[in-house]
């Protein structure tokens, strides 16, 4: 008879395409642990080069389309919404991969 051993915790059951895996939640391979720290690296850049207009992004971005305002780099908030409006109304936005803690939240 086998021994009763339970999954280990970090592991779940997942099917696809009628085959049953298991998902490990352990460490992330080599490669993905790179392009992670390399893409981390290219937005640390950006932000070094843009400045933050916090909640204000989509009226900044839309008062610079428009040439109310000088163009720049800016990073800030908006709303899923926000953004779909001003991709709507041709302005180019993208969704930063990694979150971004306003100036004033940082040590």
């Amino acid at each position: 008879m086998a021994p009763a051993v339970p999954k280990k915790g970090n592991q779940q059951a997942a099917e696809q395409n009628g085959a049953k895996k298991v998902l490990t939640h352990g460490p992330l391979p080599a490669e993905v642990t790179e392009a992670l720290g390399k893409l981390a690296e290219a937005q640390a850049q950006a932000l070094a080069s843009s400045r933050w207009v916090g909640d204000g992004f989509a009226e900044h971005s839309r008062a610079m389309h428009y040439g109310e305002r000088d163009a720049e780099a800016i990073h800030g908030r908006a709303s899923a919404e926000e953004a779909r409006a001003l991709i709507d109304e041709g302005i180019p936005v993208a969704p930063l991969p990694f979150p971004v803690a306003p100036p004033e939240e940082l040590n």
